[in-house]
C-alpha cells in the first residue's frame, strides 16, 4: 500500500510540474512580448530605447534578487548567470557597448522582435528549475505592476 501511495505521488507530482514550469516559461514570453508590443506601439525611437533598457533592467533586478536569496542551487545559480550574460549582450547591443554594434533607429522593432526569439529560445541552453523559473516569474510580476 505505501509503495502504491508513493508512487501515486510521484505521478501527480510529475503531472503537476510540467504546468508549473510551462506557467514560469510562458509568464517570462508574455513578458518579452509585452515589451515587444509597447515598442512597435511607439513612434519615437529614443522611447523605443527606453522602454527596451527599462526591460532588460526590469529583469535584470529580477535576476539579481533570485541569485542574492540564497534559496539557488549551484545549478541554477549558473543558469541563471547565464540568462544575465545572454540579457546583458541585448543591453549591450542595443546601447552599442562592449564591441556590439549599436542597433540602428530603424532596425528597434525587429530587435525586439529578436529579443522575444531569443529569450524563449534560451531555455534550450539556459536551464533552472521550476521554482527558480517561477520565483522570477512572481518577481517580474512584482516589479512591474
Amino acid at each position: 500500500m505505501k509503495t502504491r501511495k508513493a508512487i501515486g505521488s510521484m505521478i501527480i507530482m510529475f503531472v503537476l510540474t510540467l504546468p508549473a514550469y510551462a506557467g514560469g516559461k510562458s509568464e517570462l514570453q508574455k513578458y518579452f512580448n509585452s515589451t515587444a508590443n509597447k515598442v512597435k506601439a511607439t513612434e519615437n525611437a529614443s522611447e523605443k530605447r527606453k522602454i527596451l533598457n527599462e526591460s532588460f533592467q526590469t529583469m535584470s533586478e529580477a535576476l539579481d534578487m533570485v541569485q542574492s536569496s540564497g534559496l539557488m542551487s549551484k545549478d541554477d545559480l549558473a543558469g541563471i548567470d547565464r540568462f544575465k550574460t545572454t540579457l546583458q549582450e541585448k543591453q549591450d547591443e542595443l546601447e552599442g557597448s562592449n564591441g556590439f554594434e549599436r542597433v540602428s533607429d530603424e532596425q528597434l522593432n525587429d530587435f525586439s522582435d529578436y529579443v522575444v526569439q531569443d529569450m524563449e529560445q534560451a531555455d534550450a541552453v539556459v536551464t533552472v528549475s521550476i521554482i527558480t523559473l517561477l520565483l522570477i516569474a512572481i518577481l517580474l510580476l512584482l516589479i512591474v505592476k
